[in-house]
């Protein structure tokens, strides 16, 4: 049996206007994945709740303030990760929102953009993004009925 460390956890939001198009972040060209699309957020650091991370990730990326009562948990998606000399666990927890505050921009990163809902699976992104992005049209077009 292979010895894995703590998982790391990841928090990532999925911005949804009201017309539903959903905002995807674009990973600096340099970074792991670098180009590729993802839904925005970050790690949770010691002493942080999942939720008061992402709310202050989405204020470092987007410049932007969500209200911890504003995200809706989602979906999760895990796997081991592939950039690190050591296999560790990594856990994306994803939620969705749809107040905030301010207009987002890109302040880390490549860029933004919406997209509608189903075109999100098929932009290139990270690999864990693949099953979030799933879970999320499923669960939106089961609100749409």
């Amino acid at each position: 049996m292979q010895n894995i460390s703590t998982p790391m956890l990841v928090v990532a939001a999925a911005l949804i206007r009201a017309d539903g198009s959903v905002l995807m972040h674009r990973r600096a060209l340099e970074a792991v994945h670098g180009g590729l699309w993802e839904f925005p957020g970050g790690k949770v650091n010691d002493r942080e709740t999942a939720e008061i991370a992402l709310k202050r990730e989405l204020l470092e990326e987007l410049d932007i303030v969500v209200e911890v009562a504003d995200l809706d948990p989602a979906a999760f998606a895990s796997d081991l990760t592939e950039s690190e000399s050591e296999p560790r666990a990594l856990v994306i927890l994803l939620y969705t929102c749809t107040r905030w505050s301010g207009e987002p921009r890109c302040v880390e990163g490549a860029g933004i953009e919406w997209f509608d809902p189903g075109r999100i699976a098929s932009l290139a992104m990270p690999p864990l993004d693949y099953p979030l992005a799933r879970q999320l049209v499923a669960r939106l077009a089961g609100n749409a009925g």
